[in-house]
């Protein structure tokens, strides 16, 4: 099996111990990340609040 895991072991310290390229538990934290800040804008704009606007207008 060719691979960057079987090159050699790595030792991360860190936010690096979880979001890396080297292992699959760091590809899937990123991918996992990336998604759901993806949901978060999604939510944000759909349930921010409308502005109000006069249903009848004074001239």
């Amino acid at each position: 099996m060719a691979g960057p895991e079987s090159d050699s072991h790595h030792q991360f310290t860190g936010i690096q111990k979880y979001f890396n390229s080297y292992t699959m538990t760091g590809r899937r934290n990123c991918v996992v990340a990336t998604y759901a800040s993806i949901a978060m804008i999604i939510m944000y704009f759909k349930l921010r609040p409308k502005k109000q606007t006069p249903a009848v207008t004074q001239k």
